[in-house]
């Protein structure tokens, strides 16, 4: 589904449960995913193609987006527009919403301010978490990132639920201290954690679309000799993680990976989007590299930890510095515990993702 949502109405406002779920992160690559999800079901899963009647509240930082107008048409959606880090914004997201769920999203990955990463994915889940609690939330579901656990040792050392944290870079401590807020929190509310990786997509910002535009020129950087994994989840993927998190009642307290069947290599990564855009979307592709050395990510760590601990940040200096790292999870316990069942890989999802870009009018 290519965020075509249905937007099913009801007749009657009071046929709306008492509970309310609340979902942040709008309007965002992955909470507009999310929301469509929860508005139209997950046609691929057999358990969640069928939506449940909800009453949807979502907190948003821009009402005029075109994706806020499509869903503020249904009158089972409530629009609070707003700010994490405002107290008085989260307060009115929870009002009159007693018991249900909140599917906390919203984060900062690349951010205009280092600082950035603190005040809004920190301070601000802990003012999500706050309000929770005061407004008897039932169960709290937090979208972490692989970034509190850093990069593995190896290939051959895939990350679980028990690996040790050791964060990387301050986006990774900003999420690994928000983590700890979760689980931490009073044992009335039941809390669950999922990890996603790397994640792609329709919907995708516009850092995505360049990449496609690098690997069609022969411009995408191999850093070292490529065979370094990743992770990567599409994002109807981790929507599949998000609500089975909400529906298995023993995930209360629990952190799961939620990502892709497997890990890819970088170099399955541009293999895959070069055929891709060849085959499917007869696109030339130069079938060319730009590689570097690994130092070249070495030297962009060192510039970007100098940034950084002065409150700077750039975005393609901090994205170089992770080109020649491992960081690739095992989804075991997911599927174990939750049922989880990632339909979409690597090929498939890129097909979508592409085709969204095309759609939209973006050049590749």
């Amino acid at each position: 589904m290519l965020y075509t949502s249905r937007l099913y109405t009801l007749e009657r406002a009071e046929d709306l449960p008492d509970d309310a779920t609340i979902v942040t992160g709008l309007p965002g690559w992955l909470g507009n995913r999310f929301v469509d999800a929860l508005l139209n079901g997950l046609p691929e899963v057999a358990s969640l193609a069928q939506p449940r009647l909800r009453q949807l509240r979502v907190l948003s930082t821009d009402s005029e987006h075109p994706f806020m107008k499509q869903i503020g048409r249904s009158e089972n959606v409530g629009i609070v527009a707003g700010d994490l880090r405002n107290k008085s914004d989260v307060q009115r997201l929870f009002e009159g919403c007693n018991g249900g769920t909140v599917f906390h999203i919203a984060g900062v990955i690349h951010p205009a301010n280092a600082r950035d990463f603190f005040s809004i994915n920190y301070e601000g889940t802990k003012n999500m978490l706050d309000q929770a609690l005061k407004s008897g939330v039932k169960r709290f579901i937090y979208v972490s990132s692989n970034s509190p656990l850093g990069v593995n040792a190896s290939n051959d050392a895939l990350f679980d639920e028990s690996a040790p944290y050791n964060p990387y870079m301050n986006y990774g401590k900003s999420k690994m201290m928000a983590e700890q807020l979760v689980t931490s929190a009073d044992s009335s509310l039941e809390t669950v954690i999922i990890r996603p990786p790397w994640f792609y997509g329709p919907g995708q910002p516009p850092r995505q679309s360049l990449f496609f535009t690098m690997i069609k020129n022969g411009k995408a950087p191999i850093v070292g000799d490529g065979k370094n994994l990743r992770s990567m989840a599409y994002v109807d993927n981790i929507s599949q993680g998000l609500l089975l998190a909400e529906k298995v009642e023993k995930a209360n307290k629990q952190i799961y990976w939620i990502a892709d069947a497997r890990p890819y290599s970088m170099n399955e990564i541009v293999d895959t989007i070069e055929k891709v855009l060849e085959n499917d979307f007869s696109m030339k592709v130069a079938h060319k590299r730009m590689r570097l050395p690994g130092i070249a990510a070495e030297v962009a760590l060192a510039v970007d930890a100098s940034l950084q601990s002065l409150g700077l940040y750039q975005q393609k200096i901090h994205v170089l510095s992770e080109m020649n790292k491992t960081i690739a999870c095992s989804i075991q316990k997911a599927r174990t515990e939750l049922g989880y069942d990632p339909k979409i890989a690597l090929e498939e999802g890129m097909r979508r993702s592409i085709a969204w870009v095309l759609k939209e009018g973006i050049t590749i």
